[in-house]
């Protein structure tokens, strides 16, 4: 199935779950925008771990949700991992949600894919940048282009 295909899918699926109950909508963040507090989001990492965006607090985040089968998602991974490279040593924190590749930031693994859910994610890659104060600063649904200079403005700004 053409990737098109499988992101508009994954969208429909995820429209027709935020339509599914007004309970469940209930705890759904009310909007994810810039300016905006960023969702509060919890997952486990490849070892197994309980991570949070909560323990990042304090420290910018880049976070890129991706998938295995997106191809746009795989050939951003060399520009964030630049961005990792980059930025680490200031402080910036890259997190990937997903699994597999050989990346040096961390990965988590969200197979019920709440990622989506809390941060309104239509279509993969998305990828969110938070401030120091947990505050959504900067956003993007498609792949990250090598020197976007869009992103680096915002990384930089949060640092």
């Amino acid at each position: 199935m053409p990737d098109f295909f499988r992101s508009l899918k994954f969208g429909v699926a995820v429209m027709a779950l935020l339509a599914c109950s007004r309970s469940e909508s209930a705890r759904l963040p009310e909007r994810v925008a810039v300016g905006a507090p960023a969702p509060s989001y919890t997952a486990v990492s490849l070892s197994g771990d309980s991570v949070s965006l909560a323990a990042f607090h304090g420290k910018p985040v880049l976070l890129n949700v991706w998938a295995t089968w997106c191809h746009p998602c795989r050939d951003e991974i060399p520009e964030l991992q630049a961005i990792h490279e980059r930025y680490k040593t200031r402080g910036l924190e890259l997190v990937g949600v997903s699994i597999d590749f050989k990346m040096t930031y961390p990965i988590w693994r969200d197979p019920d894919e709440r990622v989506s859910t809390r941060f309104l994610v239509v279509g993969v890659p998305a990828t969110f940048l938070i401030d120091r104060s947990g505050v959504l600063r900067w956003r993007k649904t498609g792949p990250i282009e090598p020197g976007d200079s869009s992103l680096v403005a915002a990384i930089e700004r949060a640092l």
